[in-house]
């Protein structure tokens, strides 16, 4: 026995998935994760800058640098988790229903075997 699936369920399944699409998009955005690094790195940078020595300060010829480097990797992150937050991610296009050989048509029928988009119709080789 096969499921019958109504026009309705069909385009209320095919939301859903097009919903979860998008939330994973959004989800792996690369501003996402090089912001998260960013900022995780910064704050373990910077804390050893606080805690640091003046013997590891003298080395650096007097300056503190995993302070001002741990700073400046807090505010970078910062600005890649503000910039996701400004210009979110786009929700892709709808596609438009295609054959197998890629041309518009879908479930409409254009395109079966022995018609002009189907396989071994003209255009094949």
């Amino acid at each position: 026995m096969s499921e019958h699936y109504s026009d309705r369920d069909l385009q209320r399944e095919i939301s859903e998935l097009e919903a979860k699409s998008t939330t994973a998009a959004r989800l792996f955005d690369i501003r996402r994760i090089i912001g998260i690094l960013f900022v995780v790195y910064g704050v373990i940078v910077t804390i050893a800058g606080i805690v640091a020595s003046d013997e590891d300060i003298d080395k650096a010829e007097g300056v503190n640098i995993n302070l001002w480097t741990g700073l400046g990797m807090l505010v970078l992150g910062l600005l890649f988790l503000l910039w996701l937050k400004l210009r979110p991610t786009a929700p892709p296009p709808p596609d438009v229903l295609t054959d197998d050989d890629g041309t518009p048509g879908g479930a409409q029928g254009a395109g079966e075997a022995g018609g002009p988009g189907g396989p071994g119709g003209p255009g094949k080789g």
